[in-house]
């Protein structure tokens, strides 16, 4: 069935509305997916916080056009499903590795970050980036270990004198 010009704008438009706001971008091939795996991947990528679309390659092209994901226009070959990380910068990436390790059909072509484009090897280095939330932990962490060795050693202080004066005691 032949999409109108106004279905095809529409989708257009909605595409570059959620490419303007997006940390990243993936695109996979999914040339021999199921419809019950494309939906179990649907499924994954909605509870992840990432919008994903299967779209035509020229309609896409149209959408990034103008946005971050510019750079992914001469990647776009071929049956693809596009993946925007609309949380974290590493959620799409997380998402469709995850699935691509118990679906070896659906494979990795592309990858943009911040308007650079990276090879779809390196999909792992994106994964790995931590959410939001580990990142404020780890930034936590580190801010609290010198206030914490602080506290410490100054708690050394009347504990030492403390022993000091248990030792002459004892010897008295």
């Amino acid at each position: 069935m032949a999409l109108s010009l106004e279905e095809k704008k529409a989708i257009v438009a909605d595409v570059a509305e959620v490419a303007a706001s997006a940390h990243s971008a993936v695109t996979a091939e999914y040339n021999g997916l199921t419809s019950e795996d494309m939906t179990e991947l649907r499924a994954k990528a909605r509870s992840g916080g990432v919008y994903l679309r299967v779209i035509k390659n020229t309609l896409a092209r149209r959408a990034i056009e103008g946005t971050d994901f510019d750079c992914m226009k001469d990647t776009l070959v071929g049956p693809l499903v596009m993946a925007f990380s609309q949380e974290d910068p590493g959620s799409a990436a997380r998402v469709l590795k995850d699935f691509s390790k118990e679906n070896d059909k659906l494979v990795i072509k592309a990858l943009s970050v911040g308007g650079q484009l990276l090879a779809a090897n390196e999909i792992d280095r994106l994964a790995s980036l931590p959410t939001k939330d580990q990142a404020i932990s780890m930034l936590m962490s580190v801010m609290q270990a010198p206030i914490g060795k602080l506290a410490r050693t100054l708690n050394e202080v009347p504990g030492k004198l403390v022993r000091t004066v248990a030792a002459v005691r004892d010897a008295k």
